[in-house]
């Protein structure tokens, strides 16, 4: 007695449409004789899931196989009934690939006879956007022209000035098609060989395009650039790439991000840091100083007694964080400035003071002073 197609496929006599579907995809991959070449009964199964896939994939055959039984039904199809067609399979799972399985056997649709989509997109566009520290910051609205193919603006993308229905697939784009099948006859759905799958035929074509769709042009374009980008992301822009032709649906753009170097910062992360002159006196005494900061100007306290590449610390002055709340921070560095040129009088005072903190003007006190600053 043969098994039972629910049985071979696993599911239940109530199992839907798609569970009976998603049950056979599962089991003619693992059963396929190319994925199991060591396997002698791996072609068996494959068979037998093919087979119950057919008969309960389709409505009519299953209603019968339900009324009948699996052994009636059986030999009712061996007599000439409506049950399943017999065929002779050996060789044909060995000669199929399961990538065939629904393209080349199906004739484009899937075992119950459901269109795939098979929309066609246009090329993807890449451009490269510099922004600057700034806008990479804070987030910008960028504006830049783009030459590329673009929908004819004349016909709209149909590419003809004069467009009627298809009366062939009566605007659908596709016509269904019965095909004998080792597995008996199937209904497949595929592209209209009139229109081509677009649902239109053109009486007269565009002027501007010639039937293109398309034509050449330029375009600005506006995108969004968020708070915290970095050097070489990305960003996709969809629906601005390029269509294939009439009827087609325009591919992506994708902005390839530079993060221009900044005149006084320098990035780490979310930081930015930032170097500072101070004079001698300055960093004895302790001052305030502004800063330039990416939002403006900041005041910055030197204590009394700063040394040289003392870092200070400016919450929240960095750069936004992507995608989230907040900023980093700025990091300030002192560099005690030495002076390069003295009167005679201000080298006598500081050669004096330098006796009193015990520097031997003799050695130098400047190119001491330099080599303790550096």
């Amino acid at each position: 007695m043969a098994k039972d197609y629910y049985d071979t496929l696993g599911v239940a006599r109530t199992a839907t449409r798609e569970e009976i579907k998603k049950a056979y995809k599962k089991l003619a991959k693992q059963y396929h004789p190319d994925l199991n070449k060591d396997d002698p009964g791996a072609e068996r199964k494959f068979k037998e899931v093919n087979e119950a896939a057919a008969v309960l994939g389709d409505e009519e055959k299953r209603r019968n196989y339900d009324s009948l039984g699996h052994d009636a039904f059986t030999r009712s199809s061996k007599g000439g009934g409506q049950g399943f067609s017999g065929f002779d399979s050996s060789g044909f799972a060995a000669d199929m690939d399961f990538g065939d399985i629904f393209e080349s056997f199906f004739g484009g649709s899937d075992l119950f006879g459901t269109r795939r989509s098979r929309s066609r997109k246009g090329q993807d566009l890449r451009y490269d956007l510099t922004v600057s520290l700034r806008e990479a910051a804070f987030g910008a609205k960028k504006r830049f022209t783009l030459r590329k193919q673009s929908a004819c603006p004349s016909c709209g993308g149909s590419g003809g000035e004069k467009v009627e229905t298809c009366s062939t697939c009566h605007g659908t784009g596709h016509v269904r098609q019965t095909r004998q099948t080792p597995f008996g006859y199937f209904q497949t759905t595929g592209a209209c060989p009139d229109c081509e799958g677009h649902g239109t035929v053109i009486l007269e074509e565009c002027r501007k395009c010639h039937g293109a769709g398309r034509v050449e042009q330029q375009k600005e374009i506006e995108v969004d650039i968020p708070a915290g980008v970095e050097s070489g992301m990305r960003l996709r822009v969809p629906g601005e790439g390029e269509p294939a032709g009439r009827g087609s649906q325009p591919g992506d753009l994708y902005l390839f991000l530079t993060v221009a170097s900044d005149e006084f910062f320098e990035r780490e992360g979310n930081d930015v840091r930032l170097e500072v002159p101070i004079s001698f006196f300055q960093a004895v005494f302790g001052d305030e100083i502004e800063v330039p900061t990416l939002d403006g100007k900041a005041k910055l306290k030197i204590p009394a007694g700063t040394q040289s590449g003392t870092l200070f610390r400016l919450r929240g002055k960095g750069l936004g964080h992507l995608n989230a709340g907040g900023r980093g921070d700025q990091f300030v560095k002192a560099q005690i400035v030495t002076p390069k040129r003295l009167t005679r009088q201000q080298e006598q005072q500081l050669k004096a003071l330098a006796e009193e903190f015990g520097a031997t003007p003799d050695k130098g006190f400047f190119a001491k002073l330099k080599e303790h600053f550096r």
